[in-house]
């Protein structure tokens, strides 16, 4: 089932195929700042989603023009009926993972898969990858498995801001990057600000105010994560002047005094509500994490594999008066 925030009308529905039937897309994540550019498009519009407004980019400028003006977190796939090409993108600073390989049983012909989760993957009956023990090692020594590896071998990462393009014909194909976050940062030093110190701070107000508002577009409510920390704190102060309702914050918090910031996080949700919520759902999660930390010690133990604790818990921010203004909360 798609996770939907903008459009959950069926015309919001994926697979979604363009106007002109070329393109069919299919893809994880959201376009912030997909109104702005559907302003620059020509309609006519079936709903107002954002994928929609992708495959008209898509028509009207080409795949890599349109990524350039893509704001948002994504892992996207393409197929191109016309060309006979899959087109596999991911956002600028990646984070949306996107996962792809050729799999197949040996001497069969291979099959490319793609995902933007690994356990996507598994669930294809061609797939046949082991763990990459290259891999294995990376993730040993350093916590992660970086580059364009993954834990399986033939299975490999996109690179953030790359598109990958492949044929039908199965030939040989090398990520390219459409965005440089190098680049970027010395196209910035060459035009660095020259304005006054409160001007400057005008500036940065301004972009994060645009920031926050493209993602605070959604059918659904949104909320933020609140540590009590600045950055988390001025998310969610942004977030409450442009809401009619009181923001939704979610905080967690611990037994162990160096550990926990639930104090701060509900010290700074005063402004939005009351922080009785903060309190309960505190005591709640001190407990279930214990809980679940002794649960996994015991089955650790026991059978020698840890386990995760599938239960999480956060303290919500609930709406508490009505308004006539709809506003959405992601």
């Amino acid at each position: 089932r798609r996770l939907a925030i903008v459009d959950l009308s069926p015309t919001g529905v994926q697979p979604m195929r363009s106007a002109s039937g070329r393109y069919v897309v299919v893809f994880n994540g959201e376009i912030y700042n997909h109104r702005r550019l559907r302003e620059r498009l020509e309609g006519p519009w079936r709903g107002t989603s954002d994928t929609e407004v992708l495959l008209a980019g898509f028509e009207r400028w080409g795949v890599e023009a349109t990524l350039q003006q893509a704001v948002g977190m994504f892992a996207i796939a393409l197929w191109d009926r016309q060309d006979g090409t899959l087109t596999l993108a991911r956002d600028r600073l990646g984070e949306k993972p996107l996962y792809y390989g050729w799999q197949g049983p040996p001497g069969a012909a291979r099959t490319v898969l793609f995902a933007s989760e690994l356990g996507a993957l598994r669930q294809h009956p061609d797939f046949r990858a082991g763990v990459d023990r290259n891999a294995l090692r990376s993730y040993l020594r350093y916590n992660n498995v970086g580059g364009e590896a993954s834990i399986y071998e033939g299975i490999h990462k996109l690179p953030a801001g790359s598109l990958l393009v492949l044929r039908a014909d199965g030939a040989a194909a090398t990520p390219q990057r459409y965005w440089s976050a190098e680049r970027t940062a010395l196209d910035g030093a060459r035009a660095r600000f020259e304005g006054p110190p409160a001007a400057a701070v005008d500036a940065l107000d301004a972009l994060l105010r645009d920031a926050i508002a493209d993602q605070l577009v959604a059918d659904v409510p949104l909320g933020a994560f609140l540590s009590g920390g600045v950055d988390s704190s001025l998310v969610a102060a942004l977030m409450q002047e442009q809401s009619a309702l009181p923001v939704q914050t979610y905080s967690i918090g611990f037994r162990e005094a160096e550990y926990d910031e639930a104090g701060d996080a509900a010290h700074q949700a005063r402004p939005f509500t009351d922080t009785a919520g903060t309190r309960r759902a505190h005591a709640e999660a001190a407990d279930s994490i214990a809980g679940c930390a002794s649960s996994t010690s015991s089955r650790a133990s026991a059978k020698g594999a840890p386990k995760r604790c599938s239960r999480s818990w956060c303290a919500p921010r609930r709406p508490s008066r009505p308004t006539s203004r709809r506003r959405s909360s992601r």
